[in-house]
């Protein structure tokens, strides 16, 4: 083994516009196996210039391929409702504009800002957007209007906490109008208005959250898994503060970082300060977690109250997203790249892989993927499984390239190669 270190979806009809979906706890169905001659599939693609939507039917062989949407614009991540398919959130964001909040109710053929009438993007005479959706605000003081808490910056000052911009989008189980967003400077915010308006869950800073310090990218809350067993219970991760639990819906966190190591942590105990890259479950089975930290891959059988390290034979454990078969929940996907400081495929090898063991032991996955001369990255929120009989998986690149293996990761086919920079990958399975 060569170990480098340097340093689903249920559709509902639907009745009116002014119908809220809801499904209670019992009837939730977020794993059902859909039979692939009866499905399709939509793959909502977010990149550097602009958004992508790619429909397939359930064979997924031939792909028709609409956008870019929002050109010009980085769309950081665009996720679908479980309750109603065609309702999709999107962060929209720009370095000189800000941040939008984008909707769709009609699956991305038409979008609109959450609360302006219009639909139009209401400006600021400077030109930058306004509009309660695009109002992030962390708690403050009533008297002077500061942020009651600091973090610590790179240079281990403590500084005030400043909206960025959304990383992640996490649309609720039981409601198409309740979404959770996690943010740069880290923090967790929910919209029970179809995103029109956002509160922060403030509790999660309340874990030393002076502790928290930014990763070589920011400090962003990128992960957000909600509990289908347990509306109360959510998961979070944040580069580069570690990984929490709530079990109270967000009023109280646990750090649950117990297991994990950093070679780069003057103090191997410290419960704050670790890159978890990505968290990753099977709706089936919320208790266990699989965790791309930093360096290894990591697992956890408690909820996150403990974690082990499951790398095994992997050729580099350094890499960003993971995720799980959505029928296998012991079936796990990496994509390992080289180092730290050299974001991209080992080799020269574009090389997916698989565990079908929870871990440990490993195998590659490359037919149909580059074998040569490839030099791209895939990021934490660019892959992703569909829910059909034969479950697909997703892989999108920093070199344009969105991947498909319609058979678990046997065989891949690229649906689209010449994107701009990938930055996320959601699926819907549809009936």
């Amino acid at each position: 083994m060569r170990k480098i270190r340097q340093r689903t979806t249920t559709y509902f009809h639907i009745m009116s516009k002014s119908q809220v979906f809801k499904m209670l706890p019992s009837q939730r169905l977020p794993n059902i196996r859909k039979d692939d001659s009866m499905s399709s599939v939509r793959v909502l693609v977010g990149t550097k210039k602009g958004a992508f939507i790619l429909t397939s039917d359930g064979k997924r062989q031939k792909w028709d391929i609409t956008g870019p949407l929002f050109a010009g614009w980085e769309i950081y991540h665009l996720k679908g409702s479980p309750v109603d398919p065609n309702r999709i959130y999107a962060s929209q964001t720009s370095g000189w504009f800000g941040q939008v909040i984008q909707r769709s109710d009609d699956g991305g053929k038409t979008w609109t800002l959450p609360g302006t009438p219009s639909g139009e993007l209401p400006k600021s005479p400077e030109g930058f957007p306004m509009g309660e959706s695009n109002k992030f605000v962390y708690d403050t003081s009533a008297e002077t209007g500061q942020p009651l808490t600091t973090h610590q910056h790179y240079d281990g000052t403590q500084k005030p906490w400043v909206f960025k911009r959304v990383w992640h989008l996490e649309p609720a189980f039981t409601d198409r109008d309740t979404v959770f967003a996690g943010v740069e400077d880290a923090a967790l915010f929910k919209s029970t208005n179809g995103g029109t308006t956002w509160h922060e869950l403030a509790g999660l800073r309340a874990v030393q959250g002076e502790e928290w310090a930014p990763g070589a990218g920011g400090m962003g809350l990128h992960t957000i898994l909600l509990d289908p067993a347990n509306s109360n219970r959510i998961y979070v991760a944040i580069s580069s503060a570690g990984a929490f639990r709530t079990d109270d819906a967000g009023k109280t966190w646990k750090v649950i970082t117990k297991g994990l190591k950093s070679n780069y942590m003057p103090d191997p105990t410290a419960e704050i300060g670790f890159c978890v890259h990505r968290i990753a479950m099977h709706p089936k089975r919320p208790n266990t977690l699989f965790m791309q930290l930093h360096w290894d891959v990591m697992r956890s059988d408690n909820a996150g109250d403990l974690w082990t390290e499951v790398s095994g034979n992997l050729p580099t454990d350094f890499g960003f997203p993971i995720d799980v078969h959505a029928h296998e929940p012991d079936t796990v996907y990496v994509v390992p790249i080289t180092s730290d400081s050299l974001h991209y495929v080992m080799d020269g090898r574009m090389r997916v892989y698989r565990s079908k063991t929870g871990g440990n032991e490993w195998e590659a996955l490359t037919n149909g993927l580059p074998q040569e001369n490839c030099y791209v990255n895939v990021l934490r929120d660019a892959m992703c499984v569909d829910t059909l009989d034969k479950c697909g998986i997703y892989v999108g690149t920093t070199g344009g390239q969105v991947y498909c293996s319609p058979d678990s990761g046997d065989n891949w086919a690229p649906i689209v190669s010449h994107l701009p920079a990938v930055l996320s990958v959601e699926v819907q399975t549809l009936d």
